[in-house]
């Protein structure tokens, strides 16, 4: 007997809850379907592509919908004599419409014929990019997930625009544009927002019976029958709407109950398993979120994390830069201007780790945020170890290493 042996107890196919896997049916998303389609409609006429732009946070469809339903297109437009290319470009690790240029025409190109990262003039970049896009033809429409990472959004604008502009002849190109910033399309100018927002559709988070449906579809592929209780189902889909209603979050808490189960050499998923998981995936995602963050990081969250213990949250940016510059002080390190330290914040949120809310007081008190922490304290302190040792700790987080609390 070998020492690994194939489950044949609890998964069947565990792949089908990951993320990367592609439902042959979309779950929960009727009427954005329904949206998505009909701006995808000219494609199947034969006409320009509309410029579409899809937002919502993550872990709400938007990518999954894109897949299926760009599938669906071409196939169908290969049934209609329409010759269509898609193509997508992940933006999380690129900020400039040069660097997007790059990338684009290496997607296009050989192996043996690839551009460097940089060194080219950026006229000769987008020369090169209309002759990659016109050397294809036809109908092309470009995916650029993770849209709001790029920082300048000329590249938003040209694309859309080539066709009229003469630098394309013979090739049609369309874009959508995948964001989980609701605020994206704000910072855009007007002139780009006009191009690449042509046609919207925001996906909402999913509630409770939505994750239901999604997760007990999947469940049925992905464990042997009988595996996966109702009460296991509705208690991932129910953390998942608490946890701003993302599918992905959800879809990961049941693949982790159903490890735990498999490592228990247990017959069926239970709720206790569940529970194993989350606390798992929390344990997960704090020392990985926090081994990600900067020196800089560090403390600004040490700083978020003192307020809280203190009792001071929710607490507003200026107030955290206060005991930031406390906690820099302590570490001998120069404290970086309110702008930057704000940003840290913002990434703070981003991982999940702090929470922050909106608050507008009208025209006397104006509008700004407040932030909080949003992760278990004593995991936290567990990462942040290093940092302090080298700050130090206030009475509460002293009660707090101490279990007092």
């Amino acid at each position: 007997m070998g020492l690994f042996q194939p489950d044949t107890d609890i998964f069947d196919r565990r792949d089908v809850l990951r993320e990367d896997y592609q439902p042959e049916e979309i779950v929960g998303r009727d009427e954005e379907l329904q949206q998505y389609i009909s701006a995808l409609q000219p494609v199947i006429n034969g006409d320009q592509p509309a410029n579409i732009f899809l937002y919502g946070k993550a872990g709400v469809g938007k990518t999954a919908c894109t897949r299926y339903l760009l599938s669906e297109l071409k196939t169908d437009a290969a049934d209609y004599g329409i010759d269509l290319t898609t193509v997508r470009t992940n933006c999380e690790d690129l900020s400039t419409s040069y660097q997007v240029a790059i990338q684009l025409i290496n997607k296009f190109r050989d192996p043996s014929d690839q551009l460097k990262p940089t060194g080219y003039p950026r006229r000769q970049v987008n020369e090169w990019l209309w002759e990659e896009l016109d050397a294809i033809g036809g109908t092309i429409i470009i995916v650029f997930d993770e849209v709001d990472h790029i920082d300048d959004d000329s590249i938003l604008y040209q694309i859309p625009r080539a066709r009229a502009n003469g630098n394309l002849e013979q090739s049609k190109v369309g874009i959508i544009g995948i964001s989980n910033d609701f605020k994206f399309r704000e910072s855009l100018s007007s002139k780009v927002q006009s191009s690449l927002c042509e046609k919207e559709v925001q996906f909402p988070a999913y509630n409770a019976n939505e994750l239901r449906d999604i997760l007990r579809t999947r469940a049925d592929i992905a464990f042997y029958d009988g595996v996966i209780p109702h009460e296991v189902i509705a208690k991932c889909a129910a953390f998942g709407a608490k946890d701003a209603g993302d599918a992905r979050q959800s879809l990961d808490l049941l693949m982790e109950a159903g490890d735990v189960a498999v490592e228990q050499d247990a017959d069926q998923v239970c709720e206790e398993h569940v529970d194993e998981a989350r606390a798992l995936l929390e344990q997960s995602r704090i020392i990985d979120g926090v081994a990600g963050l900067t020196q800089q990081g560090h403390l600004v969250l040490y700083a978020l994390l003192m307020l809280y213990e203190e009792g001071e949250t929710p607490v507003r940016a200026r107030d955290v830069q206060n005991r930031y510059e406390i906690v820099c002080k302590r570490a001998a390190t120069e404290p970086l201007v309110p702008r930057r330290m704000r940003d840290h914040l913002g990434e703070l949120a981003m991982l999940g780790i702090a929470t922050r809310i909106e608050r507008n007081k009208g025209e006397s008190g104006g509008r700004y945020y407040e932030y909080s922490l949003d992760t278990n304290p004593d995991l936290l302190l567990e990462a942040l170890a290093e940092t302090v040792d080298m700050v130090g700790v206030t009475d509460a987080i002293q009660t707090r290493l101490d279990g007092e609390i």
